[in-house]
């Protein structure tokens, strides 16, 4: 009588595909716009929050190389960038002074550009 052992989940670098480098670079160029603002708004609770943010980005990104619940890790990825985007917007423009999108600036659109594209994998790879 055979037995299966049950399945590992894949995990490491040779498990990942084009894709997922894709969503990696997008993450990437997001955590460090988000670590670099961070930082220099440090000790205030907006530069706490984007040091936040930006750990987050690269949390999923360990977890990601790590084979850690992919699934679960690509839905929560989804709602967690879309969240950033949403912040972003309430507080950047719906308050009042600035206008979007003459006032986005150059940090604003990589960031905003990266996560659309990593909200586009992420769905992606969930509906796979």
């Amino acid at each position: 009588m055979a037995t299966t052992a049950p399945q590992q989940p894949t995990a490491g670098v040779e498990s990942l595909n084009g894709l997922h480098w894709v969503g990696i670079l997008a993450a990437v160029v997001s955590a460090a716009v988000h670590l670099l603002l961070g930082v220099r708004m440090v000790p205030s609770a907006l530069g706490i929050s984007f040091v936040l943010a930006g750990l987050g980005f690269v949390g999923g990104i360990v977890l990601l190389v790590r084979g850690y619940r992919r699934r679960a890790l690509y839905g929560v990825g989804v709602a967690f960038t879309l969240v950033q985007i949403l912040l972003w917007y309430v507080v950047n423009f719906a308050g009042g002074g600035r206008s979007f999108p003459a006032d986005v600036g150059t940090l604003g659109a990589v960031d905003k550009l990266a996560q659309v594209v990593l909200v586009v994998v992420l769905a992606v790879l969930l509906r796979r």
